[in-house]
């Protein structure tokens, strides 16, 4: 359903335990092929109990956002206009701010501004009034080691051994994120004692026990290696796992974990103490059991999958988490259309967004789907992979180049075809030379030719960055080790590894 301008909307947000409102001040079409309408929508500075009346309507004001980094803001965004379902709408207006919006969002979030200004004006004055003036204040300081802006609010690598150090980051009032490595006595109680920190990173801790009950922390990266107790404050929103999970790993979580969510790698992570967990993330799936994730979590409202690539089984028992709101994928495989549950088995479903799976399963989906998107659901079903594809590109490692969207779809599609002669050229390394000389000097080769490559394509659009520098490195390692196993361990060939990476270093202008 498409809304008019002026329309009012209410939802109940659990957050706040009360419903909030926003209005609809502006439609437009998106461009190009596909398009779709688009609707500005505004916060605004309203709860209750019940829904508005009358009276209450006409009193609405738009929410001024001044929490953390914003400054006395609007929050104003163009979002997909199919009003989602949950909302009601309570009435017309003449809209509150006729100025376009020139924000865009993923989604329509109403609550959430309101629920962070509220978090914002709980902590005390003395807090917040230093970090907003500091906000421009870009004069250099000396924080321990360290030369850094007075406004700076993110420090990275930090590795305290006193209290003495941890005493250092007090010189920075805008300061709300932390990433430590190493752990000392005095890390705690620094994040107690500071309500503006917000997120916090804690590495190669070596501890059996961590409690964070009396921070303010929403979002926790954690490496759990070793960790079997974990005590979260109530406020804690985003839990990020890192190492290997213990399974003796219990975790203290209000309500038992209904307004976390968990980001952990490969697998269906098994602790105790969170079984209303509210969100789960897994990345770098190869092989996912859907049916196990119900019987740990089954109220789960947010499921996000993502593979590296990889297999989902028991697909079809994802109708059991019948509170399920959010439900996105990238890169799974191994299902049909037919296993993936219909709308009517999923009732709270808001957002379906689902990226590179088999083409049968997403024409499928997308047509069982229709008439759910027209009612109001987010619904994205996107890269379709015909089985040529699959077979092709599967274990690809540059596969994932194609649809980035600072990558030029021939570039990734060249990095692609790169791995695979390089493949074919190890496996006649590995089965047909026999002189040792002649091997180096054919490998040598392989490896200017495929730096070249990314030299040249890198020389036109600079599209190269961090992420695929690693990558392409990495893969080079993976290719040689592949080599090595082509040849066995009883092969009088002998790789000279440390003259290859000092050809790829010497030679690569990436």
């Amino acid at each position: 359903m498409v809304p008019t301008v002026g329309d009012v909307y209410c939802v109940y947000v659990e957050k706040i335990q009360q419903y909030a409102a926003c209005q609809v001040t502006g439609l437009k079409e998106t461009e190009g092929k596909g398009s779709y309408p688009l609707a500005a929508v505004l916060q605004l500075d309203w709860s209750g109990d019940q829904l508005p009346n009358e009276v209450e309507l006409h009193q609405m004001k738009p929410l001024i956002c001044n929490f953390y980094f914003w400054k006395d803001q609007f929050d104003h965004s163009f979002v997909n206009a199919n009003v989602p379902s949950g909302y009601v709408l309570v009435g017309n207006v003449s809209p509150l701010v006729t100025v376009e919006t020139n924000s865009y969002n993923g989604g329509w979030q109403t609550g959430n501004s309101l629920y962070l200004q509220r978090e914002w004006e709980s902590i005390d004055e003395t807090r917040r009034s230093p970090f907003k003036q500091a906000l421009n204040d870009y004069q250099n300081i000396t924080v321990g080691d360290r030369v850094m802006r007075r406004n700076t609010s993110t420090i990275r690598d930090f590795s305290p051994h006193s209290a003495k150090d941890m005493a250092e980051l007090a010189k920075l009032p805008c300061l709300t994120h932390i990433e430590i490595n190493g752990y000392s006595e005095s890390i705690i109680p620094f994040i107690n004692d500071n309500p503006l920190v917000n997120e916090f990173h804690l590495m190669n801790h070596n501890q059996i026990s961590l409690d964070f009950s009396e921070s303010h922390l929403t979002k926790l990266v954690l490496d759990v290696s070793g960790l079997e107790l974990l005590v979260l404050n109530p406020k804690m929103k985003s839990l990020n796992f890192t190492g290997n999970l213990s399974p003796e790993l219990h975790i203290e979580a209000s309500e038992n974990g209904r307004w976390i969510t968990l980001n952990i790698a490969s697998d269906v992570p098994q602790v105790s103490g969170v079984a209303r967990l509210g969100g789960l993330l897994i990345r770098d799936i190869k092989e996912l059991d859907l049916e196990q994730i119900v019987q740990l979590y089954p109220e789960l409202s947010e499921l996000r999958l993502w593979g590296k690539p990889g297999n989902l089984s028991n697909l079809e028992s994802l109708q059991c988490l019948t509170h399920l709101q959010e439900f996105t994928t990238y890169d799974p495989f191994g299902f049909s259309g037919e296993q993936f549950p219909g709308p009517e088995q999923l009732p709270e479903l808001a957002r379906l967004w689902l990226t590179s799976l088999p083409a049968d399963a997403a024409k499928s989906i997308k047509t069982r789907y229709k008439k759910a998107a027209a009612a109001g659901l987010e619904l994205e079903v996107s890269k379709p992979r015909k089985p040529e594809w699959l077979a092709e590109n599967l274990n690809n490692p540059f596969r994932d180049w194609d649809g980035r969207t600072h990558i030029q779809a021939t570039h990734a599609k060249k990095a692609a075809q790169l791995y695979k002669q390089c493949l074919k050229e190890i496996r006649l390394l590995g089965q047909n030379v026999n002189d040792q000389e002649a091997f180096q000097k054919q490998l040598i080769s392989m490896v200017e030719t495929y730096t070249q490559t990314f030299n040249k394509m890198d020389a036109k659009t600079g599209f190269i960055e961090t992420i695929e520098r690693e990558e392409i490195y990495v893969v080079l390692m993976e290719l040689l080790d592949q080599l090595e196993q082509e040849l066995g361990q009883d092969s009088a060939i002998e790789m000279n590894r440390e003259e290859i990476y000092e050809v790829f270093d010497r030679m690569r202008d990436f």
